[in-house]
């Protein structure tokens, strides 16, 4: 029976549709360069006879698709689609292949696979060994979702979706280990909505421009889907390219932004960045790792109008938790700002007892917005919510006035001699020296030592180990002064951005 009270995901864009149906929602330019522009009210009705589709191939409430896809308008819509037809959507980095994508499909037992044609060679070869048992393109072909929902009569689906069913399972980077599903329901993501709309100031005239990939859940929850629903009209496209980004600032007279940190660097870097014109640009975005405060200093310093918000959280909460709003910058500058509307959070140490300002521990949640645990991972979920709070392993500190500071991820906190020293705090030394383009900051076992420092550096013009290690000792204590400088020619990055210091361990601990 329909529940009249309850709120799904698909209702967000349906709500829109209703109250500006003729409003552009998205326009989507592929690798191409076709575009393809969407109304509300078209966007909408696609997704309800993709949702017709995805049932008639055999699709049963509660089934995980997978989307295997590059951003499309196609992949929103693919995502929709299950909101409305009451399936579960599991979005897989489009990067992966072999033995890791295989393992994403098998455990989240997918039976149907959504895949951009260009990536539909590497689902066939692991296909077998895993639950799908039929794929469908997204696009590019006539039996596409995309074909069968342009046109067509509307269907009459038959289903009625709870609003704490599951939507989607949210699977973790795997940046320090094999990744989890987090499972998210309708009513987690819609608060985690409402937390963004405010939080991050979006209004329907903002128009952004969203780049990064929509499997991940910044990206997808925290900017596209909270503009859908206060019917913003989006711009997306399938890849951020720096040197595309800043002319379609300039060109679309974009208004707001969002990137990951490893982008914000190449903007920054970037011969075009000082002759550009920005100004249409007033909401500048950036989460999903830690900014270097040196590049956010460089960003300010050429944007002084721009507002910038600091986004921090993670998937398992949907994943933004807490912001730092523009006006907060200038005296907080490193810091990842105070809880969203919907999120109650404390510092904590090992034996989940609260610290005192200052102190450093662990970040733990209370939220609606939270996952209801690891798919078919009983042991990890009751790990995660022990003593009733979500353990995020984010060690941070937090101040009088209840602002958060991130020290690190726990596991990437260095054990030298016997004492600890954050990665963060070396790299943002590092950063400071103007040959330094990118640096990563790990440990490498040490008979000596136990961890020894080992930063792993790409220069943007010619330094040697012994120039910056003297840079280093400037600002930081000699404990912290890393042992060894390697350098390389880029560092290792999923496709959203975030630094994969687990291969970097890897790599250098022989």
């Amino acid at each position: 029976m329909l529940d009249l009270r309850a709120s799904t995901v698909a209702d967000v864009l349906r709500r829109s549709a209703a109250r500006v149906p003729d409003r552009e929602a998205l326009r989507f330019v592929d690798h191409a360069g076709q575009e393809r522009v969407w109304t509300y009210a078209e966007l909408d009705d696609a997704v309800t006879r993709a949702a017709g589709a995805l049932l008639a191939a055999g699709a049963r409430q509660g089934d995980r698709i997978a989307a295997y896809g590059k951003n499309s308008d196609a992949y929103l819509i693919g995502f929709l689609a299950c909101a409305r037809a009451g399936l579960v959507h599991v979005p897989i980095n489009d990067n992966l292949t072999s033995g890791e994508l295989a393992y994403l499909l098998e455990q989240s037992g997918s039976s149907i696979a959504l895949v951009d044609p260009e990536l539909a060679d590497e689902l066939a070869e692991v296909r077998a060994g895993t639950s799908v048992e039929r794929m469908i393109p997204l696009r590019d072909s006539a039996d596409s979702l995309l074909a069968q929902c342009i046109d067509g009569p509307l269907p009459e689906l038959d289903v009625v979706v709870p609003d704490d069913a599951l939507v989607q399972l949210l699977y973790t980077s795997g940046t320090t280990s094999q990744p989890k599903g987090a499972m998210m329901t309708h009513r987690a993501l819609l608060h985690e909505y409402v937390s963004c709309v405010v939080a991050l100031d979006f209004r329907e005239d903002d128009l952004p421009l969203h780049v990064m990939p929509l499997y991940h859940s910044a990206q997808m929850h925290v900017f596209l889907m909270p503009c859908v629903m206060i019917g913003a009209t989006n711009r997306l496209v399938e890849a951020p390219d720096p040197t595309d980004i800043l002319r379609r600032i300039e060109s679309e007279r974009i208004g707001s932004f969002f990137a990951a940190p490893t982008v914000w660097v190449a903007l920054a870097n970037h011969a075009d960045f000082a002759s550009r014109d920005l100004k249409t640009l007033r909401k500048a975005y950036y989460g999903a790792s830690i900014m270097p405060g040196p590049v956010l200093r460089r960003l300010r310093e050429r944007l002084p109008e721009l507002g910038f918000y600091n986004c921090f959280g993670q998937s398992e909460i949907a994943p933004l938790a807490t912001v730092l709003r523009p006006e907060e910058h200038d005296e907080r500058p490193d810091s990842a700002g105070r809880p969203v509307l919907f999120v109650e959070a404390k510092v904590v140490d090992e034996r989940g007892a609260e610290v005192a300002p200052g102190e450093p521990g662990e970040i733990v949640y209370r939220s609606p917005q939270l996952c209801t645990g690891y798919w078919n991972k009983p042991q990890e979920s009751a790990e995660a919510f022990r003593g009733g709070w979500f353990h995020s392993g984010d060690l941070v500190r937090r101040d009088e006035e209840g602002y958060f500071f991130v020290v690190d991820r726990i596991k990437d906190v260095i054990n030298t001699g016997g004492v600890l020293v954050a990665s963060r705090e070396v790299e943002d030394a590092l950063y400071t020296h103007p040959a330094v383009a990118e640096v990563a900051v790990i440990a490498v076992p040490d008979p000596k030592w136990i961890e020894r420092i080992t930063a792993v550096v790409v220069v943007r013009s010619e330094a040697t180990e012994a120039e910056l290690l003297e840079h280093a000792r400037l600002s930081l204590a000699g404990f912290k002064v890393p042992k060894e400088i390697r350098f390389v020619d880029e560092l290792p990055r999923n496709s959203s951005g975030k630094l994969l210091k687990r291969v970097l361990r890897a790599q250098f601990a022989e």
